[in-house]
């Protein structure tokens, strides 16, 4: 029994390494593949990403998901404490839970984790989203972000969905094109750009009018400045 808890207990230390070394080498290289991405192709999707530097994505992009996703993106230290506690209130108010992750869990998600999981996945999201914050810093979490996000389709990446999408670079997205990809991303396989309906619509204005506050009261400096 003794030898086979140290068996594991060595197992799990070997796997805590690699993964923190897989974080660390993952400041300088392109993110490689994620298990979303394996999993839409095993499920027959035409997998398309062009990775691409985020001097080559419009601030538009930068603004919008900050704008729907995590306002407080460049405050939080890769958790938001207090996006969780008022969860938790509304959840005993009866409102149900909703989601509380921030852009950097999300980005931690995709990148080391698998969707689903539950509270299971929770924890070690938040820990690796707390590291890569520190380890990368905001603007190289936006960046791996904004190149594995999925965008619907088979597209993942802010690259092939702008090209997918608008037919242009995603240098080239305009507000509201920004806005639009941004609207869809809880639920981008349901959702649709191309055409848009009522709801998406909807959000995508919502959304225009908080990126001009995302802009104005600097919310996204820490990636465009």
């Amino acid at each position: 029994m003794a030898r086979a808890f140290g068996i594991l207990l060595r197992t799990l230390l070997i796997g805590f390494l690699i993964v923190h070394a897989y974080a660390l080498a993952l400041k300088f290289v392109r993110v490689p593949a994620s298990i979303l991405m394996g999993q839409r192709a095993l499920a027959g999707a035409d997998v398309r990403r062009n990775w691409t530097p985020i001097e080559r994505i419009s601030p538009n992009l930068v603004r919008a998901v900050i704008a729907a996703e995590d306002t407080g993106f460049c405050q939080h230290k890769g958790v938001d404490v207090e996006a969780i506690k008022k969860a938790l209130e509304e959840r005993e108010r009866g409102a149900g839970l909703r989601g509380a992750s921030t852009i950097t869990q999300q980005t931690a998600k995709n990148v080391f984790l698998w969707n689903g999981g539950g509270f299971v996945r929770k924890a070690p999201e938040a820990w690796m989203a707390v590291l890569i914050d520190f380890v990368w810093g905001k603007r190289r979490v936006m960046e791996a972000y904004l190149n594995i996000a999925e965008w619907g389709d088979g597209l993942f990446g802010a690259e092939a969905a702008a090209r997918a999408r608008f037919g242009k670079s995603a240098a080239d997205l305009t507000a509201r094109e920004a806005a639009l990809l941004a609207a869809v991303l809880p639920s981008p396989n349901k959702w649709r750009v191309d055409p848009p309906g009522p709801y998406v619509r909807q959000r995508t204005g919502t959304l225009q009018a908080r990126m001009r506050t995302v802009e104005r009261d600097g919310l996204a400096a820490c990636v465009l400045e």
